[in-house]
């Protein structure tokens, strides 16, 4: 199923679902609504396009919603893109003490505040989904836009103007390489939370590469 069409189903069924609870909530007495054969409020379904809803039992309405449940693309994504965030957190702890312009300061400052709770974000899905998961063929080297520990060499040891260039250099192509792999799980990965966060990485980090661009 296409994944907007299957958000867009589970939209609908949660929010029928919440409809359908919260208008009829106490049983024969008031009117609620109840499939046949269950012991529980029903939940309105949307019909096909020319079709009326339904109502269907609590048990069939978590049949038809979207199994979204993570798949490979999804973990990898996650955990590559903590070690990925963790790269530009390094980066922009030199901005303070190194850098020459205000801006450029600023930036690193927001860069910072932004990815740090992205990180907190990965980390939770990944505990809630059972931790993480052995990667093959996946290393920190081959993520796109990270840094060579001699690039990172040469910016701890900048300052000033110098600092400012670099840092700029690095962080665009940092911030490329986090929206290309962002683009990648939405094509491969399978659950909503991580498509949110990829959706979210590929706003905000964009906006930031035209801004550092722009400087």
């Amino acid at each position: 199923m296409n994944r907007r069409i299957r958000g867009a189903v589970a939209a609908a069924l949660a929010v029928t679902a919440v409809w359908a609870l919260a208008a009829c909530d106490s049983g024969p007495d008031r009117g609620t609504p109840r499939s046949q054969g269950s012991t529980g409020p029903a939940v309105v379904a949307p019909g096909k396009p020319g079709e009326p809803a339904r109502r269907i039992s609590p048990a069939e309405a978590s049949r038809l919603l979207p199994d979204d449940k993570p798949n490979a693309a999804d973990f990898t994504y996650a955990q590559m893109m903590i070690v990925h965030h963790r790269q530009a957190l390094t980066m922009t702890a030199l901005a303070p003490q190194r850098a020459a312009s205000t801006q450029v300061k600023k930036l690193a400052e927001r860069i910072a505040a932004a990815q740090q709770p992205e990180i907190g974000a990965m980390e939770g899905w990944l505990k809630s989904n059972g931790g993480p998961r052995e990667q093959s063929g996946h290393d920190h080297h081959t993520m796109p836009g990270m840094a060579t520990e001699e690039q990172l060499a040469e910016l701890t040891k900048a300052k000033g103007a110098a600092f400012d260039a670099l840092f700029l250099k690095l962080m665009i192509t940092h911030h490329e390489g986090a929206v290309t792999m962002a683009a990648e799980v939405l094509g491969q990965g399978n659950n909503v939370l991580v498509e949110e966060m990829a959706n979210d990485v590929i706003a905000q980090q964009t906006a930031e590469i035209n801004r550092m661009r722009s400087m």
